[in-house]
């Protein structure tokens, strides 16, 4: 069996120096903010090339850290893509805001930036950008519209840790979001999530909404959170970020196989030399989705669906997004994950492609 993902062996080079940091985090007898989080903060700084990180609890806390601190006035309008994972509009949603919702390039899947500004309104006060399955948006065009019209930019950049646009990466043309949930291409041990800027002001107003909203203690500047990266979780990230780059390398060239070995029958991934992409989900479409999906896993081979509903389709959503979206329902009802895991070997994916090549619906 070809499982879709398998953690344990993910994980398994790091375990030597996993048990270390834990160790020493147990010996240390300093167990919330310490000096694995501080480490581990200024380490993916600079791999971004910004000047702050702050550690939070989760990608979702990201999202709302990052959108509170802004403190934009009661139903400002948020513009999001209409196929992103729910947690995008959460955030929105959480913090009194309207999402906004904007169709998908239906080749790229990430929002369509020539959409976008017949959406802006006067209340419109950002675009939060959704960098989904390892692609990041295309953000000039959503960088030229921010500066027209004075919108923040807010990324969310749970699936695409080290992902580039012109050699620029994700997360750095505005406040970027993500999330370290174990899958991630760099994924904790559990929940984590971190947010990335320039801007100091911004820092430290997040340094305080992660911690009760106080700087000091015992003396609250903000209507804070709870949401600070744990410092177990901050020491395994800093392990596992030195082979981020070696993780993604090998993503892509699994991607690389399986864009040179399947036909037209399936719907790959859009490769433009302006994107790097890092291939945290490689989603074909397919008509028979479900009959392809149960097809392969009748070969041994598992796979998952990112995501079987849009968000306005959602019983959460209802009475909330309006309107109808059919290039994000058209991508929802056809998408499928192949394997695509650090685990997995070159050997697997060529038994997938040809499985996949012998489908004959």
């Amino acid at each position: 069996m070809i499982e879709y993902e398998n953690l344990h062996k993910v994980n398994q080079k790091f375990f030597t120096d996993y048990r270390k940091s834990f160790e020493s985090f147990l010996q240390s007898g300093w167990y919330i903010l310490g000096n694995n989080v501080k480490r581990f903060e200024e380490e993916f700084a600079h791999y971004h090339g910004v000047k702050y990180c702050i550690g939070v609890a989760s990608g979702l806390d990201a999202l709302i850290l990052a959108l509170n601190a802004f403190a934009f006035p009661p139903q400002s309008e948020i513009i999001v893509p209409s196929n992103t994972y729910i947690a995008t509009i959460l955030a929105i949603i959480r913090n009194g805001y309207k999402p906004v919702l904007v169709e998908p390039d239906l080749q790229a899947y990430t929002i369509d930036p020539a959409k976008i500004e017949a959406k802006i309104t006067p209340n419109t006060k950002a675009i939060l950008a959704v960098h989904l399955y390892g692609k990041v948006c295309d953000m000039q065009p959503i960088v030229d519209l921010a500066e027209a019209y004075d919108l923040k930019i807010i990324e969310d950049v749970a699936q695409a840790h080290g992902a580039m646009y012109r050699h620029q990466k994700a997360g750095t043309f505005g406040v970027g979001c993500f999330s370290f949930y174990p899958t991630k291409n760099l994924g904790a041990l559990g929940d984590a999530g971190a947010i990335i800027t320039d801007d100091e002001t911004l820092y430290h107003a997040l340094l305080s909404l992660r911690n009760y909203g106080s700087s000091t203690k015992y003396y609250n500047d903000y209507l804070g959170f709870n949401s600070r990266l744990d410092e177990i979780q901050a020491g395994f990230l800093s392990i596992k970020l030195k082979a981020l780059d070696e993780i993604n390398a090998h993503k892509r060239a699994l991607a690389r196989i399986y864009l040179e070995c399947l036909d037209e029958r399936f719907i790959l991934p859009h490769v433009h030399e302006d994107f790097f992409d890092v291939y945290h989900i490689f989603n074909i479409r397919h008509s028979k989705r479900d009959v392809l999906r149960q097809y392969l896993l009748e070969h041994g081979i598992k796979t998952e669906v990112h995501y079987p509903f849009p968000p306005h389709k959602q019983e959460a959503m209802k009475g909330i997004l309006e309107g109808t979206y059919p290039l994000s329902e058209e991508i929802h009802a056809t998408t499928l994950s192949l394997p695509i895991s650090y685990c997995h070997t070159k050997e697997d994916i060529a038994y997938v492609c040809a499985s996949l090549k012998a489908f004959s619906e």
